[in-house]
């Protein structure tokens, strides 16, 4: 799958939607994607329950944007961050934008930043509302972050229940399967070989929030070698040591 590690990106967060426990593990994915230039934080941070944020930001030098909270039942948070993501791409020093939040309000933002040819990754919980999903270019769940999952281990140890990585886990349905092998025939040559990079990307494109972790694989050579449908060749290159691998759907030879 793409990884782009030169890009600048504006990291957003809306703290009403992320556990401060998750965030070290969050700026971390954050940076497979590209270098975090500015790293700001939407919240009201008068109040008593957000206590714990400090020295998380201090760590992840990560910069508190005060909102109050002026109406009960009213987000000002998310209204200060669109604001804010509209003044950083008008300043032309981003190439992407990372919306850190589980809420479908950003959905129309990440659309107009990708409508301005920024790059959006977005990143939150499983119940994020999918027109949020769709609207970013990668949508990453947090239940698949290793901080994330090592905090929900150790509450769900707690309370003596089973650990929470084998419930987060998502299982390959026919569907998963179905969206996969119909990419593998998109890009297919003539004898049904397929780049597994752009199988890759092109995966991301269908379904923004594919990633091979919900299915408990770090890496996509991994899933693509469970299915028994699918085959795997590594091709040589001009480079010494390098292989390419290419997939195909098996009876496509």
């Amino acid at each position: 799958m793409e990884i782009q590690k030169d890009i600048r990106l504006a990291v957003l967060i809306d703290a009403d939607n992320v556990p401060y426990s998750n965030v070290k593990g969050v700026m971390e994915e954050i940076a497979k994607y590209g270098t975090p230039t500015f790293k700001r934080i939407y919240g009201d941070w008068t109040r008593p329950t957000i206590s714990g944020w400090k020295n998380v930001l201090l760590e992840n030098a990560i910069t508190p944007i005060q909102q109050y909270s002026y109406t009960s039942g009213k987000n000002s948070s998310d209204s200060a961050l669109i604001i804010d993501a509209m003044d950083i791409l008008y300043s032309g020093k981003v190439d992407g934008f990372c919306i850190v939040s589980s809420d479908s309000d950003f959905t129309r933002l990440a659309l107009r930043l990708r409508e301005a040819g920024m790059k959006v990754y977005g990143i939150g919980q499983k119940k994020t509302p999918n027109p949020f999903i769709v609207a970013c270019d990668k949508f990453i769940y947090m239940e698949i972050i290793p901080a994330f999952e090592e905090e929900e281990k150790t509450a769900v140890k707690t309370k003596a229940s089973k650990p929470i990585r084998k419930a987060s886990v998502d299982k390959l349905s026919k569907e998963t399967i179905k969206l996969i092998t119909s990419s593998i025939d998109d890009l297919a040559d003539e004898n049904g070989w397929a780049f597994l990079g752009d199988v890759g990307n092109l995966l991301l494109k269908k379904q923004p929030n594919f990633d091979p972790r919900n299915y408990g694989f770090q890496k996509l050579t991994a899933l693509i070698r469970s299915i028994p449908t699918i085959e795997i060749d590594r091709k040589e290159t001009d480079r010494a040591g390098i292989k390419l691998v290419y997939i195909r759907n098996k009876g496509k030879a």
